[in-house]
This record gives C-alpha cells, sequence and structure tokens, in this order.
C-alpha cells in the first residue's frame, strides 16, 4: 500500500446530502488534508429503483456548497458493474465462493425454520461444497462468497478499538445475484481497491458490514483499509437523528441562513473535539483533526448551539467576506427575494456600510436579511406594529424637531454630526435621548429595532434620511 492517504465518500443518491453524511464527508475530507492525501468520491448508484440523477445533483450541490472538495470526477457505482462481475467470477475460479441454486421458496424454508428453531436465519450452505454437475437445468445461480464457519472476524478499528465477530454469524452472503447484478457488499470491496483508498471512515452502522467485507479482501489476497467507524448523530431526545427532529438536507440549513464555515465548524464538534476549542476554522480543524480523537459515543444535535456558533462567525467575519456570502445566499433565503431584486451598486457599499451594526444583531443570514431589509425598502415605508406604535401622535411634534435639526446639518453627515444635533435638540426641550431615537428610527426603518440610530442616517445618507423622515410628518 503506498503511503498517501486515500480516503472516499460514498453517498448513495436516494435523496439530499443529509446533516448525517456530510458530517462523514467532512471527517474524510478533513483527514485527507491533515495527511496532505486526497479525498474521492463516489456515488454508490446500484439501487436503481431508488437513485436518482436529481439526488446526485443535490449532493454534488450540498458539497460544494460546503466547500469539500474532491479528487477527479465522481465515480459511477453502476458504471463499474462489469468489473464487479469479474472479480466474482474470479473468486468462483479460486475455489473462494461458488454458484449457488437455491430457489427463493428454499430460501424462505430456511429462514422459517431457522426461526422456529430460535437461530437468526441464515443460508445453510446447502450448494458450498455441492458438484456444479448437480445444477438444475436453465436456472440462473447467485454466487456466494466461502465465509470462514468457524473462530472469529476481527475488525481492527481506529475508533471502535478491536471488535471481533464470530464467523458462525457471517453466513455464505450473495456476492453476485442471479440477474448478474453485483450486491452493495461486494461492490463496494472493488471499488475501494480499485480506487486505491487507504482510509474507510464511514458510519458506525457499517460495522458489520466491515467483517464481511475483510473476507472479500482476504479472499482476493488484497490489503483491508484503515477502518474507522464514527457514532451517528442523535437527536436532542437521545434517539437517532430522523426527519422528525429536523434532519434535513444541507440546502435546508443554507435557507436557514448558516455560514458554511460555521455548520462545519458545528458538524465537527459532533462527536471529535481538541482541548476546550469551541470555534474553529477550517484551518484549524486541518490542523488538529485525528481519527484517534472522534468519540466512541454518538453525538446529540442542537439547533440552539448551531445558531449561536453561527453568530460567533458571522461577527468574526470580515465585513466584505460576509457580505460576498450574502450575496451568494440571497437567492436561497425566503426573505432575500426584496434585497437581490434591489441590488445596485449604491444598495451594495451601503450594505457594506451598515455590516458591522447588521451583524451584532444577527445570529443567521436570515436575521441578516431581516435586518438590511430597510435599506431596500421603498419610500414610503411599510411600518410594523410597533414602528407604527412609536410614530403615534405624542411623538409627532418630537419628530418634526428632530427633522429640524438634522436638516441644519450640511456639511458633515457623520454619526458623530447627527448625534450631536439630536443631543442638543433633546436638551433644549427637555427629552431623553430615547424618546427622540426610538421614533426616528421607526421613521428611517418602518420599524422598532435596528442597528444604532446614527449609524443608520450615516448608510442611508441625507437626503434619504430626511426625505424618509418627512414621509412620517407629512
Amino acid at each position: 500500500m503506498s503511503d498517501a492517504v486515500v480516503t472516499r465518500f460514498a453517498p448513495s443518491p436516494t435523496g439530499f446530502l443529509h446533516i448525517g453524511g456530510a458530517r462523514t464527508a467532512l471527517f474524510n475530507w478533513l483527514y485527507s488534508r491533515h495527511t496532505k492525501g486526497k479525498m474521492l468520491l463516489r456515488i454508490e448508484d446500484t439501487d436503481r429503483q431508488r437513485s436518482t440523477d436529481a439526488a446526485t445533483a443535490a449532493i454534488l450541490d450540498g458539497m460544494t456548497w460546503l466547500g469539500l472538495d474532491w479528487e477527479g470526477e465522481p465515480v459511477s457505482q453502476f458504471a463499474r458493474a462489469d468489473r464487479h462481475r469479474e472479480v466474482a467470477e474470479e473468486l468462483v475460479r479460486l475455489g473462494k465462493a461458488y454458484p449457488c441454486y437455491a430457489s427463493s421458496e428454499e430460501l424462505t424454508e430456511m429462514r422459517e425454520k431457522a426461526r422456529a428453531e430460535g437461530r437468526p436465519p441464515r443460508y445453510d450452505g446447502r450448494w458450498r461444497d455441492r458438484d456444479p454437475s448437480e445444477a438444475p437445468a436453465g436456472v440462473s445461480p447467485a454466487i456466494r462468497i466461502k465465509a470462514p464457519t468457524d473462530g472469529e472476524t476481527t475488525v481492527r478499528d481506529r475508533v471502535q478499538g478491536d471488535v471481533k465477530f464470530p464467523n458462525k454469524d457471517l453466513d455464505d452472503f450473495i456476492i453476485l445475484r442471479s440477474d448478474g447484478v453485483p450486491t452493495y457488499m461486494h461492490a463496494v470491496v472493488v471499488d475501494d481497491h480499485d480506487m486505491g483508498v487507504t482510509h474507510i471512515i464511514r458510519g458506525d452502522d457499517h460495522l458489520t458490514n466491515a467483517a464481511r467485507q475483510q473476507i472479500i479482501y482476504d479472499a482476493m489476497g488484497w490489503d483491508i483499509p484503515v477502518m474507522a467507524h464514527i457514532p451517528l448523530i442523535h437527536g436532542a431526545d437521545g434517539a437517532k437523528l430522523s426527519k422528525r427532529h429536523g434532519a434535513l438536507g444541507v440546502d435546508a440549513y443554507r435557507a436557514m441562513g448558516y455560514l458554511p464555515v460555521a455548520l462545519l465548524n458545528y458538524l465537527a464538534r459532533l462527536g471529535w473535539s481538541h482541548g476546550d476549542d469551541e470555534v474553529m476554522s477550517l484551518e484549524d480543524m486541518i490542523r488538529w483533526f485525528e481519527i484517534e480523537d472522534v468519540n466512541k459515543g454518538a453525538a446529540r444535535f442542537d439547533f440552539a448551539k448551531l445558531e449561536a456558533l453561527n453568530g460567533l462567525h458571522m461577527r468574526r467575519m470580515d465585513d466584505a467576506e460576509l457580505l460576498d456570502i450574502f450575496e451568494r445566499t440571497l437567492p436561497h433565503l425566503e426573505n432575500g427575494a426584496l434585497i437581490a431584486d434591489n441590488m445596485s451598486e449604491t444598495r451594495r457599499a451601503q450594505l457594506l456600510a451598515a455590516m458591522p451594526g447588521l451583524k451584532e444583531r444577527a445570529k443567521t443570514l436570515v436575521e441578516l436579511a431581516d435586518g438590511a431589509a430597510f435599506l431596500f425598502a421603498q419610500r414610503p415605508l411599510a411600518l410594523d406594529e410597533k414602528a407604527a406604535t412609536l410614530l403615534g401622535e405624542p411623538s409627532r411634534p418630537i419628530l418634526a424637531g428632530a427633522l429640524k435639526a438634522l436638516e441644519a446639518v450640511t456639511d458633515d453627515w457623520s454619526p458623530a454630526a447627527t448625534e450631536a444635533a439630536i443631543r442638543a435638540f433633546a436638551e433644549q426641550g427637555g427629552h431623553k435621548l430615547g424618546a427622540v431615537a426610538q421614533p426616528l428610527r421607526a421613521a428611517l426603518t418602518g420599524r422598532a429595532t435596528s442597528p444604532g440610530v446614527f449609524d443608520v442616517l450615516g448608510v442611508l445618507g441625507r437626503e434619504e434620511s430626511l426625505a424618509r423622515i418627512s414621509d412620517q410628518i407629512d
């Protein structure tokens, strides 16, 4: 085996890239980057009934959005069926596998007999040592591997340790069906060997498969890759993560306004840790990731923690970089259309100027879009309920006075200058600053909450600000 590490991510294209699959892809990607190796992508599309091109496209899109790139072209498992058949036939020639002519009725009978006797349903090996001359005419056989019948198979696992399986439980499973279609169990081994995969990192629900797959490796005299079976993700209630927990495809997390780096940071921390480090950059994760540091126990998915972490990443991010990601995500946000449709160079510059105040108040890009909507609103502004209350009768005279004070600011329309003018007006009129700032914010944004009101004045500019305030007085 060469020294270079080769990992692979091998999803089945039967739906979106779900969050558990994304974490498996991430761990493979991190380990390949950490060891300066490479990660390959294989689409396990042998189940023709359930595999779709749309699902494949969704998986590739999800991986691309997360930034988990792979080496070379994605490999289709289905396209390699001839090679899988070739290896199955080679195993028969080597005496390590054999044709099995048992009918479906015989197999049902076998299962029922085993259940009646309290044994696990296993194939009884009836064609294992029969002479091919006994084959019934006109029947296409399946091909079964000759599994060892005594002793045990040990899976040496980087996460789970040594896991032993009694060989009596690993029956002579099928590697090629009677219609000539290879089974998943067999195809995976041939593909991993041919693709030069050195490290298999996947969910611990594949542990029993690993024991069976080792039988094929041994039969062919191939090196067994390093195995690492990672624990599954559970919901907050401790049950395996499912749709009812909101275990959605990664495209749904994009629509909810999460940053790729924050989602990757959160997924990395599900089952793996580096000391007390919570907030990590991609560079940190690549530098620190070791398979041996993955926990054996299942991790629990917590939306509140993901949201808090996302907010931290947003606040730490450079404003221009955050704006760039925000713009690219707008078409996927349900409240992004207003901003996307009205983006211009001027609006973009205003948005960049407003970013420090906007990101302080937002934990997701959806909240950021919500906060930025005032920049893109058309005059006269539609008011939300609280803003309408703030602009009721008692505050009209105050707003009119504030407008006069701001109209007097002609040379320097900076937050400092507008604040000085409003403070002076409040003091002269015996008003608290909040009594002036609140209706002013409502008139400028149509809302009761926004970035600092003097920052809003600065971002909107003198002309637009005065016009919006005038609209509410008129």
